[in-house]
C-alpha cells in the first residue's frame, strides 16, 4: 500500500536565508511581533486579518527605509515554503486578492507570499499617512539534490496604483534594499507608470468595490444604529471622512483611538471630531464664510446628546465613525477620481424608498453618462463649467477630471501644470445646490477630489443667482462656456427652466443636459422656443429606458446646444437613438456589479461624441437606423424628438411580400401546367 509523501514547508530555511541578507546589509529589520512604529503597528492591527478575522496582521518582516530625499518607505515581507506559493494572479495579471463579489480573497492572501504582503501593504495605505509601500513575497523548495531554490516577488503598492500592486522587476536576493542600492531601486519604482487604459480598468474595479462597501456600510448603520435620520447619516459620513483625511505635515488624520467616549463637556467624541474638522478646514485655502458654513452644518449632528451618550464604554458616534473609517478609508485614501459621495448618496437614499417627494428628483447621474455630457459640452483645460442643480457634484467631478487630463496631456512643465491644476479647481468650476444635505455631499466630493469646492454654492439657482463667483472674486461674473445638467424633473418644463436661465447668462460655448424626454415633446414649449431664439440645438439623443434602474424608470434624452447662436429652421439636428448603449443593467440587491459592458459600450459612447461633433462619417457600431439628420421648427418647441419616418419594410412586410410572390409563382405554374395539359390533349 503506497502513501503519498507529504511535502514539508521549507519556510524556516527561506526566512533564515532572507534574514541573513538583511543582517548582512546592516538593515534595521523587525520580525513578526516586534514593533516598527506605532502608526504602522496600529494599522496592521486594525485591518482585517489575512484569515478574515478582526485585526492581527503579522508580516514576517517589517522595515522602514529612507531614500536620499528623506522619504520613508514601509517594506513588508512575507515568507512561504512551497514551490508554487509565490504569487496568485487573476485573469488580468493582477495580484488576486479580491473575490468576484469584491470581498477579500482570504484563501489567496493566506496561501501566497506576494498576496499576503500586498494585503499588509493595503492595511498601511488604508490606515496610515504612508502612500508608497513595497510588498515583498519570497518562497522556495528543496530540489532533487536537496538544495533550497528560492523565488522573490517585489511589488509596489501605492495610492497612484489604487493599492493594486505592480511588479517592480526580477530579483534573486534582497540587495536592492541595501543602502548602496536603495536610491536606484526607488528611481525604478518611480518610473513604473500605468497606462491611461490600465488606470481606467483599475478605477472601474475599485468603483465596483466602493459600491459593495457602501451597501454594506449603509445596511449596517440602517440595521444597527437607531435614531439616525437620513441627513444625520450623510453628515456623519462627511464629518468622519473630513476628520480622517489629514494634510501631510500640517494636520494628522483623526485616529479611532482618539475618540475616548468621554462624557466630559467639551471633550465628547463629537467635540473631538469637530475640532479636527476645524483644523483641516483652517489649512485648506477656503473662504472663511464657507468654512463656517461647513462647521455649522456638521456641528448640529455631531454635538447632539444621543449620539454622544456613552453606553458600554462607547458612544454611538465612535461606533459609526469606526465603521466608516474601516469600510471606506482605503477608497478616499487612494484618491479615486470618482463621484464618491454621489454613490454614497444614492445608497443612503435607497433605504428611504423615496418616501419624500422632493427626493424623487435627487438621482445620481451614472459616471459614464456624466463623462459623456462633459465630452458633449466640449470641456477642456480652458473651460469654465457650471451646473445649476449640482446634486453631489458628480457632473462637476467628471468635468474636473476631463480638464485635469487635458492639462496634463498638454503640459511639459510640472510647475506650470501644478499652477493650472490649482486654477481649474479654484476658479473654473461652479455648482449650485439648494438641499442642505446634498450640498454638504457636493462640498465633501470636491474636497475629496483635491478641492474644487471653492465655488459650490448653497443657493437657489433660479431665484438667488446672478452669475457671479460665490467666493473669492464675488464681484466678477463667472465666465461660463460649458454647461452640464441633470435637473430635477419635477421643476417647470421638466427642468428646462434651469437650461433657459443658464444659457441666457452665457456668451459662448456648449451645453449638454440629460432630461426627461417629455421636456422636448410638449412639456416645455415656451422654454424651448426661448432657448432656440439664441441657441442652436445640435443633437437630440434618446438614452436607454433603464439608465437609472432601481431609482427611476423615466425615459431621458440628452440635448446638446451651441450657445449664443440662434437656431435657424434649416439648421441640421442630429437625432440619435441610443437605446442600446452596450451596457446590460440589472437591479439585483446582492449583485457584485449591476452594470456589465456586453456590447462595446465604451466604443459606443465615444462614437456618440464623434457623431455629434463630426456627423455621419463617424457611424461605425451604430447604424443608419439609429442616426438621422433632420430639421426642427424653432417656433414649435415640442419637436426636439423628431424622428425619421421609417420607410424600410418590416419583417411582417417582408413576409407578406414573400407570400404574395410565392402565391403568384404557384398560380403561374398551375396556369402553365394547365396550358401544357390542354396542348397535349390529355
Amino acid at each position: 500500500m503506497s502513501s503519498k509523501k507529504t511535502i514539508k514547508s521549507v519556510e524556516p530555511n527561506i526566512a533564515d536565508l532572507a534574514n541573513g541578507w538583511l543582517k548582512k546589509y546592516k538593515l534595521d529589520y523587525k520580525l513578526e511581533q516586534e514593533s516598527l512604529n506605532s502608526e504602522i503597528d496600529k494599522a496592521l492591527n486594525d485591518y482585517h486579518s489575512k484569515s478574515g478575522g478582526n485585526g492581527g496582521n503579522i508580516p514576517d518582516v517589517k522595515l522602514l527605509l529612507q531614500d536620499k530625499y528623506l522619504n520613508y518607505y514601509p517594506i513588508l515581507i512575507e515568507y512561504k515554503g512551497y514551490k508554487d506559493k509565490l504569487v496568485k494572479l487573476d485573469s488580468n495579471g493582477q495580484v488576486d486578492n479580491k473575490t468576484t463579489k469584491n470581498q477579500p480573497n482570504y484563501k489567496n492572501i493566506k496561501s501566497y507570499a506576494v498576496n499576503g504582503a500586498v494585503h499588509y501593504a493595503n492595511a498601511i495605505l488604508h490606515h496610515t499617512s504612508y502612500t508608497d509601500i513595497i510588498a515583498i513575497g519570497m518562497t522556495g523548495f528543496k530540489n532533487e539534490s536537496c538544495k533550497i531554490e528560492h523565488q522573490i516577488g517585489v511589488y509596489y503598492v501605492s495610492k497612484n496604483n489604487f493599492g493594486i500592486g505592480q511588479k517592480i522587476g526580477e530579483y534573486s536576493d534582497f540587495s536592492f534594499l541595501s543602502k548602496e542600492n536603495f536610491d536606484n531601486f526607488i528611481e525604478k519604482v518611480k518610473s513604473i507608470h500605468l497606462s491611461q487604459e490600465e488606470i481606467e480598468k483599475l478605477k472601474e474595479q475599485r468603483e465596483r468595490e466602493i459600491d459593495a462597501s457602501l451597501v454594506q456600510l449603509n445596511n449596517d448603520i440602517y440595521q444597527n444604529e437607531k435614531g439616525l435620520g437620513e441627513n444625520d447619516r450623510v453628515y456623519l459620513v462627511a464629518a468622519s471622512i473630513i476628520a480622517t483625511l489629514g494634510i501631510p505635515g500640517e494636520v494628522a488624520p483623526l485616529e479611532k483611538s482618539e475618540l475616548k467616549s468621554s462624557a466630559e463637556k467639551g471633550n465628547k467624541d463629537g467635540d473631538i471630531i469637530l475640532r479636527k474638522i476645524q483644523a483641516f478646514l483652517d489649512k485648506k485655502d477656503l473662504p472663511e464664510d464657507k468654512k463656517q458654513l461647513i462647521v455649522r452644518t456638521l456641528q448640529n449632528t455631531l454635538t447632539t446628546e444621543n449620539i454622544n451618550k456613552v453606553e458600554n464604554g462607547e458612544s454611538q458616534l465612535k461606533r459609526v465613525f469606526t465603521k466608516i473609517v474601516d469600510d471606506l478609508g482605503i477608497y478616499y485614501k487612494i484618491g479615486l477620481t470618482t463621484d464618491f459621495t454621489g454613490k454614497l448618496f444614492n445608497e443612503m437614499y435607497g433605504w428611504l424608498g423615496f418616501s419624500q417627494d422632493k427626493l424623487n428628483d435627487v438621482v445620481l447621474t451614472p459616471s459614464y453618462v456624466a463623462k459623456l455630457l462633459v465630452k458633449l459640452a466640449r470641456v477642456d483645460q480652458n473651460s469654465y463649467v457650471w451646473d445649476f442643480a449640482t446634486g453631489s457634484a458628480g457632473l462637476l467631478v467628471a468635468a474636473m477630471n476631463e480638464m485635469l487630463i487635458d492639462a496634463k496631456n498638454n503640459s511639459t512643465s510640472p510647475e506650470q501644470l501644478a499652477i493650472k491644476s490649482a486654477k481649474i479647481k479654484s476658479e473654473q468650476l461652479l455648482g449650485l445646490e439648494l438641499l442642505p444635505s446634498v450640498y454638504m455631499l457636493a462640498i465633501l466630493n470636491m474636497i475629496l477630489m483635491g478641492d474644487g469646492s471653492s465655488n459650490i454654492l448653497n443657493k437657489d439657482s433660479l431665484k438667488d443667482f446672478e452669475g457671479n463667483y460665490g467666493f473669492g472674486k464675488t464681484e466678477n461674473k463667472f465666465p461660463a462656456n460649458a454647461f452640464v445638467l441633470n435637473p430635477p424633473y419635477s421643476a417647470k418644463g421638466n427642468g428646462m427652466n434651469f437650461v433657459e436661465k443658464a444659457l441666457a447668462m452665457m456668451d459662448k460655448g456648449y451645453a449638454a443636459i440629460i432630461i426627461q424626454n417629455s421636456a422636448g415633446s410638449g412639456k416645455a414649449v415656451e422654454y424651448n422656443k426661448k432657448i432656440l431664439k439664441r441657441n442652436t440645438l445640435l443633437a437630440s439623443i434618446k438614452m436607454p429606458i433603464d439608465l437609472f434602474i432601481g431609482k427611476s424608470s423615466v425615459q431621458t434624452n440628452i440635448y446638446v446646444f451651441r450657445i449664443n447662436e440662434s437656431h435657424k429652421k434649416d439648421d441640421i439636428v442630429k437625432f440619435i437613438d441610443f437605446s442600446n448603449d452596450g451596457y446590460t443593467r440589472t437591479n439585483r440587491k446582492k449583485a457584485s456589479s449591476n452594470l456589465k459592458d456586453t456590447d462595446h459600450a465604451k466604443e459606443r459612447y465615444q462614437e456618440i461624441v464623434d457623431l455629434v461633433r463630426f456627423g455621419k462619417s463617424k457611424l461605425n457600431i451604430l447604424t443608419e437606423k439609429e442616426y438621422y439628420e433632420g430639421t426642427i421648427d424653432p417656433e414649435n418647441g415640442a419637436d426636439y424628438q423628431t424622428a425619421p419616418v421609417d420607410t424600410r419594410p418590416t419583417l411582417i412586410d417582408f413576409k407578406k411580400t414573400v407570400s404574395d410572390y410565392l402565391a403568384w409563382e404557384v398560380s403561374n405554374l398551375l396556369k402553365n401546367q394547365n396550358n401544357e395539359d390542354d396542348r397535349l390533349g390529355k
